[in-house]
């Protein structure tokens, strides 16, 4: 932290409230984590299967100034002394992102700090800042999460070219969804892995939808497939091995995920790959990513499991970088509920 002391951005707040996290960070230099506080939602969610908008506004509510005041402690600094504000602005839900952005402005007005709005997207690409070796544009970037699956171009400039993305379900809404579906409960993705660990992944054949000639993807099929052949099961009173089920399911959307992967690397030529978001938590995926590159000779950036998922750390790593090339939102920043990277 010292050797940041006369950056005129050393110190920034990030705020993160998308979904169902409520987080703040302290993050000095860009790379730096001085403090980086969650309060999950999952227990409120857990009894409905999955997020529950209203609910997760009202917590939000709830917990903001708390966990910002609780990221201030932890890193041992006052408002006085930060050098601005970072804020998820989108995508995500469209009232759970108000609380956040309001808070933001409250407090960038108030404090006379700079805010910059952030896209939820990038913010889990900067995660990879965090890494002992931080990565540097050109780069390929598969963005993977509940919402979310795109094969995005870090170009040299530092602009986001957007290579394919899914037609249908995010893989890590078809995880959830199926996971629903066999009663494994909110969040369901993790829990579907750790049921796959004993499990044949030859055992059951679901299709997987390659759409040819792109880089897009699409897991409508494989869940809808898989969720047929549970369904026939039940009917028929005739048990399926889940953890084999799990994981050929498992297997088919990490397959496609490194399929196109692959594909993307091949036709961009990139040499380096960055793999962020919730889902690149799975360790299936991890394992397969760790060896195409290595038969690619790509270097790989994947962060820490704790920064795969949702938090304000990678809000205040993007919010830095943006301070730093001048860019300022104005008060009347809004919410996004469908931004694009």
């Amino acid at each position: 932290m010292d050797g940041c002391r006369s950056d005129p951005f050393r110190l920034v707040l990030g705020i993160e409230t998308s979904c169902d996290e409520t987080a703040a960070a302290v993050v000095a230099g860009g790379k730096s984590i001085l403090s980086n506080v969650i309060a999950s939602q999952v227990p409120l969610h857990q009894v409905y299967g999955g997020v529950v908008p209203e609910i997760a506004s009202r917590n939000h509510l709830e917990q903001v100034n708390l966990v910002i005041w609780e990221a201030l402690q932890q890193a041992g600094v006052t408002l006085k002394e930060l050098q601005g504000v970072a804020v998820t602005c989108g995508p995500g839900l469209v009232g759970a992102l108000l609380v956040g952005v309001s808070t933001a402005k409250g407090l960038a007005y108030g404090a006379k700090l700079p805010l910059v709005g952030i896209n939820h997207m990038e913010g889990h690409l900067m995660a990879t800042m965090f890494l002992e070796v931080a990565p540097a544009p050109p780069a390929l970037a598969l963005l993977v999460s509940g919402g979310h699956t795109e094969l995005i171009s870090w170009e040299e400039d530092g602009s986001f070219v957007r290579l394919g993305a899914t037609k249908d379900d995010a893989a890590g809404e078809a995880l959830d969804k199926f996971a629903r579906v066999l009663g494994l409960g909110y969040p369901g993705g993790p829990a579907l892995e750790r049921l796959s660990l004993t499990g044949d992944p030859r055992s059951y054949s679901l299709p997987t939808t390659s759409l040819p000639q792109t880089l897009d993807f699409s897991f409508s099929g494989v869940k809808s497939a898989a969720v047929r052949l549970w369904q026939q099961s039940q009917g028929l009173g005739e048990p399926l091995d889940l953890p084999s089920l799990a994981a050929c399911y498992q297997r088919a959307i990490v397959g496609a995920l490194v399929e196109k992967t692959a594909a993307a690397l091949q036709a961009t030529g990139h040499k380096r790959l960055l793999v962020a978001g919730g889902v690149a938590a799975n360790s299936s995926l991890r394992l397969q990513l760790k060896e195409l590159c290595a038969k690619r000779e790509v270097e790989l950036y994947i962060p820490p499991i704790a920064l795969c998922t949702d938090n304000a750390a990678m809000i205040a790593a993007a919010g830095y970088r943006r301070l730093s090339r001048g860019e300022r939102a104005p008060l009347a920043l809004n919410a996004y509920p469908r931004m694009v990277l």
